[in-house]
């Protein structure tokens, strides 16, 4: 089984782009998408499906804005959207599709905001999920959490730490939230197999940075501990355009 997630920082954009042209090569079974910015209604029935692909759309109330859709080869045995929390789940950042006893997370983590000033909204999201996955993890449950963390962990997932030490995506207050998810029987899919390696996911667009390879890892893997023995790997798809982001497949042995 194959899960690919993308930021795609507009979906009309990449259909425009024709940025959707690799899925056949990568051929996921689930793809994860966030940050599409954009409702279901404002797209043409064409527009809103791929070959070979359900489809689960859960946009945000703000036009324009945030946003998740998830694409399922195989219908999955149950589908959520949210976290039953208002406050979060007008902003349309969560997709749980269950496949057994496997649980898996598409999301849109928020992003800090201008001056920081979103930081605790942030949190208190980082706060809700982990709650509700200590309980699928309490019964028995596994758990794949992917999407756009919106943070980078560690000083290996960011050009450039010292400059962004008091910006939001690597202020500690935020980091510390990735060291709590491992702490509750996460790991970090790709640094399990990566440790040492530099992968970006999130280049600005601003001054060549993704030609110069200026980046940060915003996009994750979380896997329950007791998952990992099926996780065979994770492939950032840095080479595939169309966003800010690229796209990164976790592979899971059948």
């Amino acid at each position: 089984m194959k899960i690919t997630t993308w930021n795609v920082n507009g979906y009309r954009a990449v259909l425009r782009k024709k940025a959707l042209d690799w899925i056949p090569e990568v051929d996921p079974d689930v793809l994860c998408l966030q940050e599409i910015k954009v409702q279901r209604d404002q797209l043409s029935d064409n527009e809103a499906t791929l070959d070979g692909y359900e489809a689960v759309w859960n946009p945000a109330e703000r036009k324009g804005y945030s946003g998740t859709t998830t694409f399922h080869k195989t219908s999955p045995d149950g589908i959520e959207k949210g976290f039953g929390l208002e406050k979060f789940d007008i902003e349309g950042r969560v997709i749980r599709s269950q496949f057994g006893d496997i649980y898996l997370y598409n999301i849109y983590f928020p992003n800090g905001g201008q001056e920081n000033a979103r930081v605790p909204y942030k949190l208190e999201f980082y706060d809700e999920l982990l709650t509700i996955c200590d309980g699928l993890h309490e019964d028995d449950k596994k758990v794949i959490i992917t999407g756009d963390f919106n943070t980078a962990h560690n000083e290996i997932d960011l050009a450039n730490p010292k400059a962004n030490a008091k910006n939001t995506g690597f202020l500690p207050e935020e980091r510390i939230w990735i060291d709590k998810y491992l702490e509750h029987g996460f790991v970090d899919a790709y640094r399990q197999f990566y440790p040492e390696t530099v992968g970006y996911t999130w280049w600005t667009y601003r001054s060549n940075a993704r030609a110069r390879n200026i980046g940060w890892r915003l996009d994750y893997y979380l896997v329950s501990e007791s998952l990992m023995e099926k996780v065979e790997d994770v492939v950032i798809h840095d080479d595939i355009m169309g966003s800010d982001h690229c796209p990164v497949s976790l592979i899971l042995k059948d």
